[in-house]
């Protein structure tokens, strides 16, 4: 596909990376340029989310799961729960890109003198 802004704003969308108020596309885990090499590798634009979803989920590492200040804790999303959501995503939008690219059809018009 070729990239134009429209479809960048959805893909960030899509992968939960808006850029922040006031801040740039550094501030987030893709760049443009990254996001316009997923557009330009896939067929539509669930197919390079379900990319984006993937790299996500490569690129997730472990923190602390849980912690405790005086008689306070709080427990923070698990590594495995994080992995298992970026995977879910993945194969939600690998799942809409094949249905996209199953409706697409192309036809003939023809001109009867």
């Amino acid at each position: 596909m070729t990239p134009t802004a429209e479809l960048r704003t959805r893909l960030r969308k899509y992968l939960n990376e808006i850029i922040p108020a006031g801040k740039t596309d550094a501030d987030t885990r893709f760049l443009d340029s990254e996001l316009d090499e997923l557009l330009t590798e896939a067929v539509n634009v669930y197919q390079a989310a379900s990319k984006g979803w993937v790299i996500k989920a490569s690129l997730l590492q472990g923190d602390i799961e849980s912690y405790s200040v005086g008689q306070e804790k709080y427990d923070l999303t698990s590594l495995k729960d994080q992995l298992a959501h970026a995977i879910t995503m993945a194969e939600q939008y690998a799942s809409l890109a094949r249905t996209a690219s199953s409706q697409i059809t192309s036809g003939v018009i023809l001109k009867m003198t």
